[in-house]
């Protein structure tokens, strides 16, 4: 049965010739579960069946008992339930295939919610926006539906942020910038989340915001909505109005946070408390449900995340806080910089005579010894003259043989060949891999197959969303690594190729902190980095910083993206 589950990734790459926002329409993905009329007969009937079990017409199928260990398709351990609501747990889990932690939503097969939480799930995974927590897996199978997510243990969620203080006003402008953005591309593709709390934001260690639950945790709780572009740009709203102000922007309190007095209305931010960003206060109003009438300006509403983020990119961006230096030490003057200040001065003494000694070698001994020494280097030059003819005249009476000196073409160095790789791995030190299944086609020497990126809404370079995608090789002993043939399957400008010297198969430092090989810039399908000075070294990092634009075909959408089908290193034995 685990075959039939459905990662993201396939998904996306298996998606026909249909686009993006056709699949997401017909996935009911907005959280509402549409009546889908011409639906397979097969889901209708489960509907059904749930609806006759939950009235007793028929016997209802008990769910296995799910705790701490179950393993579901023989890959993922549930470890701790973290949610239980509604028919429906979420768990934190860890997928033991991969090796890494994963998040994971179960309810019953004949669950009234199950269809259109299966639709919203595989309709999310579809958009591939590295801005959003990646659905991996929907799948049915034993009577359970469950949806694996990632899990993401270096982020915090925005409750917990919000719990210890309100955000500084260049944390605030980020959150709304972002999350602006990044829920204005997925409406684009017909997706909504509708249950966008503080606790569905996440804040990474780098500063980035991510969502979690798109369309899915909508679907999990029945959430619907007649304009849903307004109830997220309302949310997001709420959300800006609680980072400026440590409250709920309503009369009741929600999330850890207290809510406004009741009987006051829609107070704006900067009313609330003192000292918030004027800019971020007024965006916060036109955003929440009070028309976006402004005590100050009478800007028109927000009434979509796409007006939201045009209205925050339209204001004067707000910078980043001084760092704070500590102040240096007090300055004190060292015994070599003090030089003679604070000493005593000595007093002036009486001047004594003082003896000149004679010229050099003017005395009668000096004398003696100029001769003497004059005697012995006449006697020196008359023995090397005597030995120098003695040894020319020996050289006349007998023919050597003359050493052959070495020729210029004997130090030539040895001419790079082509290394062979023994083994590679995908590098991903943010924990999100492309398409780990496909490394070993870029060595197979075979054109037809390849390893690919994800497709990315923006570009051509991937940061700050990801820092970069690559493969670390293995050449099986250490080697002079000069250079490199990459075969591409997308060409166009932006491609930015670079090698790196790392230590193992799974390097634990970035990119920075290794030593550089090459690097090339190329817009054909073909990027040869060189490097100027052969480096040793036996794992190489081949990794890419910006991808090209390219249009949709009959397998992926379009979008910065790119793939490699072949690589081949070129170098000498050390």
């Amino acid at each position: 049965m685990a075959e039939r589950s459905t990662a993201a990734v396939d998904v996306a790459d298996n998606s026909g010739d249909d686009p993006l926002t056709a699949k997401a329409g017909t996935a009911a993905t907005d959280g509402v579960a549409e009546e889908r009329k011409t639906a397979d007969t097969s889901a209708e009937g489960t509907d059904k069946k749930a609806v006759e079990r939950q009235s007793g017409e028929l016997p209802s199928l008990t769910a296995p008992e799910l705790h701490s260990g179950h393993k579901l398709a023989r890959r993922y351990r549930l470890e701790e339930c973290v949610t239980r609501l509604d028919g429906f747990s979420s768990w934190r889990a860890v997928d033991e295939k991969l090796r890494r932690a994963v998040g994971v939503h179960l309810l019953p097969a004949d669950h009234p919610r199950a269809r259109s939480v299966l639709a919203a799930a595989r309709s999310s995974a579809l958009l591939g926006d590295p801005r959003f927590v990646q659905v991996l897996d929907a799948v049915e199978e034993n009577d359970l539906v469950y949806v694996v997510h990632e899990w993401l243990p270096d982020s915090t969620e925005l409750t917990a942020l919000l719990a210890a203080g309100p955000l500084e006003p260049h944390d605030a402008y980020q959150l709304v910038s972002q999350v602006s953005q990044a829920m204005a591309a997925a409406h684009r593709e017909g997706l909504a989340h509708l249950r966008l709390t503080p606790s569905a934001v996440l804040r990474s260690s780098t500063g980035q915001y991510r969502i979690r639950g798109l369309a899915v945790n909508a679907a999990l709780r029945g959430i619907t909505a007649e304009r849903p572009q307004r109830s997220d740009t309302e949310a997001i709203g709420a959300l800006l109005y609680a980072a400026l102000t440590q409250r709920w922007p309503y009369d009741s309190d929600a999330y850890g946070l207290s809510g406004l007095p009741k009987g006051v209305g829609l107070l704006p931010p900067d009313q609330v408390r003192a000292g918030v960003h004027r800019g971020l206060s007024e965006i916060a109003m036109r955003a929440l449900a009070n028309d976006g009438a402004t005590a100050s300006r009478q800007e028109p509403p927000c009434t979509t995340p796409d007006e939201l983020a045009k209205a925050v990119a339209a204001m004067p961006r707000v910078k980043p806080p001084e760092p704070e230096f500590a102040a240096p030490p007090e300055y004190q003057r060292t015994t070599y910089q003090q030089g003679t200040y604070g000493r005593p001065q000595l007093r002036p003494q009486a001047t004594q005579p003082v003896v000149v000694p004679p010229p050099p070698l003017q005395s009668r001994t000096g004398r003696a010894l100029k001769w003497a020494v004059s005697a012995l280097l006449i006697a020196a030059l008359g023995l090397g003259s005597w030995q120098i003819a003695d040894r020319l005249l020996g050289q006349e009476n007998t023919t050597e043989t003359p050493t052959p000196s070495p020729s210029i073409d004997d130090e030539k160095p040895e001419p790079p060949k082509p290394l062979k790789v023994r083994s590679a791995e995908e590098y991903a030190p943010d924990g999100l891999p492309q398409n780990r299944q496909g490394v070993g086609d870029t060595y197979d020497s075979d054109s037809s197959t390849y390893w690919r990126t994800k497709t990315f809404v923006d570009g051509p370079i991937l940061a700050p969303y990801k820092q970069g995608v690559g493969i670390v090789y293995d050449l099986g002993s250490e080697q002079h690594v000069s250079s490199a043939s990459i075969a591409l399957r997308y060409g166009g400008p932006n491609t930015k190729v670079t090698l790196y010297a790392a230590d193992s198969l799974s390097p634990s430092g970035t990119p920075d902190s290794m030593k550089k090989i090459a690097t090339v810039e190329t817009s054909d399908t073909t990027a040869k980095p060189t490097a100027e000075t052969p480096v040793k070294t036996r794992y190489v990092l081949l990794w890419m910083t910006s991808v090209p634009y390219s249009g949709g075909d009959q397998y992926f959408g379009a979008g910065y993206k790119q793939a490699i089908t072949d690589v081949s290193f070129q170098g000498t034995a050390p």
